[in-house]
């Protein structure tokens, strides 16, 4: 490597770093919209180094990602670093004024390493050691892996850190490699010293007494592999906790590598949705300057902008405010064996629904797509059309689009982001929970329980936050826990005090039946919050697949019922079938200033759509923009800086009329007398102080 650090050629002030933030970090407040997405000049020639500058310009981009994948290019020996293709790079964005966040690129270990390394590559449950070929080929806990990690961490701060054009520290990319190892075990046996401290309490807290699995010696202890019949439960949520900290711990040492060699510009690592969770978030936020995820809705139509409204609530909440959206599919959704094409309409209203919910960017993998590799059909921002297509237009103008509301980037000085009375409860141990087998039945899911519930809140318009078990909950009137199969004294404490204080309580079947440790709390489910709830549970009446049942009160369940008794809890609804036929199904129950209801069965979807907007509405909850959800229409109120945004995003398939004291930022048009939105078009309305919406009702028929 030859040069001094990289800090030239000066960059437009919006491009800056802000100031100290979260934990002695660095604030992240960009002062427009970030716009673009991962670019792999290292794939290509000079030349479409050239035209993709001029094609950023041109697209209104103000920000790429460098490096993600590019750890070969910069470290082609051990030791070895070339950066002048890298320098070369961000003095061409420089000089176009277009920022960069600069990724470590330790998701993807070189050939040389792995060959040097072979201790380092991921073992799985089956004790197969996988071989390089792919991404993510690492073992989080090898020293090998994390001290190269460091080094070129150490490296790329040191010489780009202080460039006035970095916006930000992408660390590594996705985490989520599991691994089995004999490093991760060596991890796992210290991680679970500092927990239980000693032998005694951790084979209490494991059970096992049960089919002679007590433990005479930590070096005995090894991660949940391929075994004869069904594991331990309680050692497989440990080694999920276990691999989220180790994880973390990785990326932390990252970051203190970032700022030991002295770079003021604010981190983040990319979470990963829909259909596979490896980390705790709540946790991993508090190491991050910012939130960020990298998003690919698995659904098309309607689902994929519910599924975007779920990723963005959760990262806003995860975040605790300003987010970023770091990747999105700006062409298609894989759904199984197929990618399904979205419209340039889609793809803007996509794009918007993130920032609607407190994205702070919108960003996309990639800038160009691949010609060859593993993801050459990754749908990207420059199709393999190139710029002469359809699909290039529609960057163009989500970059005008963006650019012309640039005036929401702008953070209120208190107060959330978006304001919701709806709360749902969130946390990774309840999906890994989920995930252990022999459940009474496995067909119940934690993601889609979570995602079922928020579905009801957003098919009536209603917005909504994530919220961790124990957090500050007095700002909802409503709180929900649809699953979450183990819970803490501590959490159960929380709950009553939360119903007491005057709030409203919907707990969901499988809810509390165990400890931390993945214990059956006896005497009857729901466990710790048998008191609460004024209920118990006998028995577990899984249904058959297909069968569904309905309650007294025309609700439809599907597969969980229970069998369940009343203290003092009165029934709303009872079931009507079998031999729980006119026992309660759903109950509420009065304590303190509040109540609480238990679900006992599993809600079809437009059952659970029925009660939780019903609730919503008992309690004066009402819709961010009433009426507008029935015409198709998503309608979400974002905070900033001297002004309300109305994001008015049409997916329905007639025109509507909205009206405001407010101007459409894409358009200019004032909305005071009624501004008409067409099917699948957007607006965002900046409204007049207090100034409240309205639908205008069709006139036609």
């Amino acid at each position: 490597m030859s040069g001094a650090p990289l800090a030239r050629r000066g960059a437009p002030e919006e491009q800056r770093g802000g100031g100290i933030g979260r934990d002695g970090g660095s604030r992240f407040e960009p002062q427009a919209l970030l716009y673009g997405g991962d670019w792999s000049p290292e794939q290509w020639p000079r030349e479409t180094w050239r035209e993709d500058i001029e094609l950023m310009r041109r697209a209104h981009v103000n920000t790429v990602t460098l490096g993600v994948f590019s750890w070969a290019s910069l470290e082609p020996a051990e030791g070895v670093y070339e950066t002048g293709w890298l320098d070369e790079v961000i003095g061409l964005l420089t000089d176009a004024g277009i920022g960069f966040l600069l990724a470590t690129p330790t998701a993807s270990p070189p050939p040389w390493f792995s060959l040097a390394h072979p201790d380092a590559l991921p073992v799985r449950p089956d004790g197969v050691r996988l071989t390089h070929g792919s991404r993510d080929t690492y073992a989080i806990s090898s020293p090998a892996y994390r001290a190269a990690s460091r080094a070129i961490a150490r490296m790329l701060a040191e010489r780009y850190g202080a460039h006035p054009g970095l916006r930000g520290w992408h660390l590594h990319n996705e985490y989520g490699t599991l691994d089995h190892g004999p490093h991760a075990a060596a991890a796992f046996r210290r991680w679970l010293r500092e927990r239980y401290g000693t032998l005694t309490a951790l084979n209490e807290a494991w059970w096992t007494r049960f089919w002679s699995q007590g433990y005479s010696s930590f070096e005995q202890i090894e991660p949940p592999r391929a075994t004869q019949y069904l594991p331990n439960p309680a050692q497989q949520i440990d080694f999920r906790r276990f691999s989220s900290d180790e994880m973390l711990a990785a990326m932390v040492e990252q970051r203190e590598e970032i700022r030991e060699a002295g770079s003021p510009a604010p981190v983040t690592t990319n979470f990963m949705l829909p259909t596979w969770n490896h980390l705790e978030q709540w946790s991993w936020a508090r190491e991050q300057d910012v939130v960020s995820l990298d998003h690919y809705p698995d659904a098309i139509g309607d689902e994929a902008a519910i599924h975007i409204a779920y990723g963005a609530d959760l990262s806003r909440s995860w975040s605790g405010g300003p987010w970023m959206l770091m990747e999105q599919n700006g062409r298609g959704a894989r759904i199984g064996d197929r990618t399904y094409a979205k419209t340039p309409a889609q793809m803007i209203r996509h794009s918007l629904g993130y920032v609607a919910r407190g994205a702070q960017s919108s960003l996309f993998f990639q800038w160009r797509a691949s010609a060859g590799g593993s993801e050459q059909w990754h749908g990207a921002l420059v199709p393999h059309a190139g710029a002469d297509s359809r699909a290039f237009a529609t960057t163009v103008r989500l970059g005008e689009i963006l650019a012309a509301i640039s005036p929401v980037a702008a953070l209120p000085a208190q107060g959330r982001l978006v304001e919701a009375e709806v709360g749902i409860v969130w946390h990774a141990d309840g999906w890994w929970a989920l995930e252990t087998p022999h459940l009474p039945s496995d067909a119940l899911s934690y993601p889609e329980e979570l995602r079922a519930t928020h579905r009801a809140l957003w098919r009536g318009g209603i917005p909504v936050d994530m919220v961790e078990p124990g957090a500050d909950a007095r700002a909802y009137r409503l709180l929900i826990i649809p699953t979450l199969y183990p819970l803490a004294p501590a959490q159960a404490a929380w709950l009553d005090e939360y119903v007491r204080a005057g709030g409203t309580l919907v707990v969901g079947p499988l809810t509390g039946m165990s400890d931390a440790h993945l214990r059956v709390i006896t005497g009857g489910y729901p466990g710790m919050l048998r008191d609460l709830l004024g209920v118990r549970v006998e028995e577990i009446h899984p249904l058959a697949p297909g069968e569904p049942q309905e309650l007294s009160d025309g609700s439809v369940v599907e597969e969980w019922t229970e069998l369940l008794r009343t203290v003092d809890a009165r029934a709303l609804a009872t079931y009507t079938h079998g031999e729980l036929a006119s026992l309660p199904a759903i109950t509420s129950v009065a304590r303190g200033a509040g109540r609480a209801l238990y679900v006992s069965a599993r809600l079809a979807q437009e059952s659970r759509d029925a009660l939780l907007q019903g609730l919503a509405a008992q309690l004066g909850i009402a819709p961010t923009l009433p009426g507008a959800a029935e015409a198709g229409l998503e309608a979400v109120r974002r905070r900033s800086a001297g002004a309300d945004h109305l994001f008015l995003l049409h997916h329905g398939d007639a025109p509507v009329r909205v009206a405001a004291e407010g101007t459409d930022l894409i358009t200019g048009a004032s909305a005071a007398s009624g501004l008409e939105i067409a099917a699948g078009g957007v607006a965002v309305l900046a409204l007049a102080s207090g100034a409240d919406a309205r639908l205008i009702p069709s006139q036609a028929g």
